[in-house]
């Protein structure tokens, strides 16, 4: 894997959380494999957390507590957390679902997605954000964006699918070494078995997604929820009827993208050029 994948470094505050849960669980004299197992996450999300390097989701945090009888202590010590900056205030609880999602669909026109972005390319978006960012806040939201991209690694079990308009790669964005190893980024995450990489063609006569970029998410309860983000703005949609349209959009896009072994072949011609 990039460097993209390496973890941010531990705040004072999530490691106080992460000793809390660890001390607990060894007062219930259960390893980390095994209550990974019963709270339904894998065991590297788990030592993550104890190691102070995830901020705990809130089902997470509950079913803890039921598991580990921690007297309401673990509940507690995660709402004294304050979230690091770096995420937009219309993102945050989004990015919270993420965490737990069991399906994740991402179509993006504008952008590579920020949870396939390498760390270079991610701060040349930053860089050209208006008004100007200065460096501590592009360095807050660089830190925030690879955070989130520990899902990938961490949910072996989620379903990921991506469809990505072709000009994205052509734009090359922060210059040529920046997209060639974007491009590098993106073919090893598709090398894993949850993750789906399809390209849309620069040019195709039907479109299903010409009215912007969409998001679906699949929650352990199997219930769907989509999103949609503005320029200063995003939506979180319930609403069934919605969510059912963008998800008939999403399928037709999936017969209109190249095949992801086209797709995997054309990002390869790209980084060969």
């Amino acid at each position: 894997m990039s460097s993209s994948s390496k973890e941010p470094e531990a705040s004072d505050g999530l490691k106080t959380f992460g000793a809390v849960l660890k001390s607990f669980r060894k007062r219930a004299a259960v390893t980390q494999e095994e209550l990974a197992v019963e709270v339904g996450c894998s065991s590297h999300f788990l030592a993550s957390i104890e190691q102070g390097r995830r901020f705990p989701p809130p089902g997470f945090v509950d079913r803890c507590e039921a598991s580990l009888d921690a007297f309401g202590t673990l509940r507690l010590a995660a709402n004294q957390l304050t979230r690091k900056p770096g995420l937009a205030k219309w993102f945050r609880q989004w990015a919270e679902m993420e965490q737990e999602a069991i399906a994740l669909y991402t179509y993006e026109c504008r952008v590579i997605p920020g949870l396939l972005q390498t760390p270079a390319y991610a701060r040349t978006v930053f860089a050209n954000r208006l008004p100007p960012l200065s460096d501590e806040q592009i360095g807050e939201k660089l830190t925030a964006r690879m955070e989130r991209q520990l899902v990938l690694i961490e949910r072996p079990n989620t379903a990921y699918s991506f469809i990505l308009e072709e000009h994205l790669f052509l734009r090359h964005a922060g210059g040529h070494d920046v997209t060639m190893e974007l491009i590098d980024h993106v073919l090893a995450l598709a090398e894993r078995r949850n993750i789906e990489v399809q390209i849309m063609p620069l040019q195709r006569e039907s479109h299903a997604g010409m009215d912007g970029p969409m998001r679906l998410l699949e929650t352990p309860e199997n219930k769907w929820f989509a999103y949609a983000e503005g320029q200063r703005s995003g939506q979180l949609i319930s609403d069934p009827q919605e969510v059912s349209v963008l998800h008939m959009r999403y399928a037709r896009m999936r017969t209109q993208a190249l095949s992801f072994e086209e797709s995997v072949n054309l990002l390869k011609r790209l980084r060969g050029a």
